[in-house]
């Protein structure tokens, strides 16, 4: 049986995970450019996207963990009992990894480029390129953190069925070679 208890655990920390990404998307830096009179440079606002980008990147991590540590990351302990429930396990097992590792990448390349300003002051009259990261790089990676919300937690509760499936023979296990 799926434990309700690290479920409701999981589904909190991708809350968490989600509202984070979001709230990067959001927050995202923005540049201005700026001018003393000779030289042109790039002003940029607070920082806070990356924080929060990375934090959305951690929390998916541990919900990653916990999921995988709960379900023994389904190559080690024992083997499953043949039934539909391990063939959606599989299934959503690989499901998961996928969209984990998409989701990992938008937040980690969202953080990394959003944390990125140019230094440079242009002495020349054209301003400056003041690059910022690009829109949607948060809101791809809070989708892809939705999603292994749900994958993951569907991997485990058919990982948890699979697990519990009892094989019934009944009576005839097959051919009596007693009376040969």
């Amino acid at each position: 049986m799926a434990s309700t208890l690290l479920l409701a655990l999981v589904f909190v920390i991708d809350l968490i995970a989600f509202a984070l990404a979001v709230a990067a998307e959001q927050r995202r830096s923005t540049a201005t450019v700026g001018n003393d009179g000779k030289q042109s440079y790039c002003v940029y606002d607070e920082d806070i996207a990356t924080s929060l980008g990375v934090g959305s990147l951690l929390f998916l991590l541990l919900s990653q963990l916990l999921i995988m540590v709960a379900s023994r990351c389904l190559c080690c302990g024992k083997a499953m009992r043949p039934s539909g429930s391990r063939a959606w396990a599989v299934v959503l097992f690989i499901a998961t990894w996928v969209f984990f590792f998409i989701a990992e990448a938008c937040l980690l390349a969202g953080s990394v480029r959003n944390a990125y300003h140019t230094k440079y002051k242009n002495l020349l009259n054209d301003p400056p390129s003041c690059e910022t990261l690009r829109k949607g790089v948060f809101g791809a990676g809070a989708a892809f953190v939705f999603l292994t919300a749900i994958v993951s937690e569907l991997y485990y509760v058919s990982y948890s069925k699979a697990n519990d499936a009892t094989v019934n023979y009944g009576k005839d296990t097959g051919v009596r070679m007693g009376n040969l």
